[in-house]
């Protein structure tokens, strides 16, 4: 069905199934409760994220999974779609389709050039030619591009492009919501659905959002399983001997920067379109790390791997930065005031402020117990259980 076969179509579906009913899996606790105030992340900025940044990691592993090139500098290309979307909000209007259709052709053109220079070298060269020419690129819209006092300033620098009534919006009528929408549905939409003590929110711009979700992982399936997805493998396998047997690999490493580039500036573009800013910030080089670490926790290489990356690395960083000292007082209080202090000062330096500590070290536990990511100890478990079931003794008396 769809062109899939069995076992991907059921991948699909099942990341269909994650999709619809997020926001009721990630509400587990009663609304109002000390626990769900920590752990529920169904709230729509979370959700979101969670769907956006699988975006742009299921876009990073079509290069990284496929040719094994390590890119440090993919951030860039969502920058650009952020930066792109929001020059349409503020030429045309809040439509966000035309911001989403430039933000993956102005991405799609940044990282055709980016490629076709960095594409020369391979392995660390290669990551460090990426890292390179996207810090020029983060560097030029903070500051070159950036000044307010100049007359091409593309990026307002350090405080960010933002929409402003002074803008032309050429496109806007006078019965189109103030923020991006879609068919006159503005992305702030949203319905409560009361059960009992529980209170689910279903946002529009989520449910966009997880859309463009379903769409770049059923492209990603399609892209694994066609020949140019063999001609990748190839290329991370031995792309030397591809070279000695007379085949340009150079025109298929190209295409796989160029597409993942532009589910790069798909996510950027969304992004723009769930809240109408673009900062340099978010073309970093710590973005970019960002990204490799979501590729590596989800497996890479696997096709689900990016999906559960993205919202491990988003729903724990979310949690961790939320827990400061006096919740850390509230959950031991039952300990006694000297211990308690001990305690709520040895846990201090992980939590809050210090989230990318625990971040980092659960990142080095993945890397040493499971190297194939969360998809590897999902493996893990499938194997112990049907291992479990192999050994259980049949009821049948076996012919003597």
């Amino acid at each position: 069905m769809l062109g899939l076969e069995k076992k991907d179509f059921t991948l699909l579906l099942i990341v269909t199934v994650m999709v619809i009913f997020a926001p009721f899996v990630l509400n587990p606790f009663p609304e109002g409760t000390a626990m769900a105030q920590m752990f529920n992340a169904g709230y729509p900025d979370l959700m979101q994220r969670f769907a956006i940044f699988g975006i742009l990691v299921i876009g990073f592993n079509i290069l990284f999974g496929l040719t094994g090139y390590l890119s440090f500098g993919h951030a860039a290309f969502l920058g650009a779609g952020s930066y792109a979307a929001v020059w349409m909000f503020k030429l045309l209007g809040y439509d966000i389709i035309p911001a989403i259709l430039m933000s993956i052709a102005v991405s799609g053109l940044f990282s055709l050039a980016v490629g076709y220079v960095s594409l020369r070298r391979s392995g660390i060269y290669f990551s460090i030619l990426t890292l390179a020419l996207a810090q020029m690129m983060f560097n030029m819209a903070y500051s070159v591009l950036g000044n307010p006092s100049s007359s091409y300033n593309l990026t307002n620098g350090e405080t960010g492009l933002q929409v402003y009534n002074s803008d032309p919006q050429v496109l806007l009528s006078a019965t189109d919501p103030n923020f991006p929408h879609l068919f006159g549905l503005s992305m702030r939409s949203e319905t409560h659905l009361l059960i009992g003590n529980w209170d689910f929110t279903l946002n529009a711009g989520y449910y966009l959002s997880g859309l463009f979700l379903l769409l770049a992982f059923y492209i990603s399936i399609r892209i694994f399983r066609s020949p140019f997805g063999l001609m990748l493998r190839a290329v991370k396998s031995n792309q030397q001997r591809l070279n000695y047997t007379g085949l340009n690999t150079r025109p298929y490493t190209l295409m796989a920067f160029v597409i993942s580039g532009m589910y790069a500036g798909l996510a950027g573009g969304l992004l723009a379109c769930m809240d109408p800013l673009a900062g340099a910030e978010r073309m970093h080089w710590t973005a970019s790390g960002e990204i490799v670490i979501m590729s590596i926790l989800g497996g890479i290489g696997t096709l689900i791997g990016p999906i559960l990356g993205a919202g491990f690395n988003e729903y724990f960083k979310n949690i961790l930065s939320k827990i400061n000292d006096s919740v850390l007082h509230e959950w031991l209080s039952f300990l006694p005031d000297g211990f308690e202090d001990i305690m709520v000062t040895l846990i201090h330096p992980f939590v809050g402020k210090g989230w990318h500590l625990t971040l980092g070290l659960l990142f080095m536990m993945v890397i040493i117990f499971l190297p194939g990511g969360l998809v590897e100890g999902g493996q893990r478990i499938g194997k112990l259980f049907r291992r479990k079931k192999a050994d259980t003794p049949s009821d049948e008396t076996p012919a003597e």
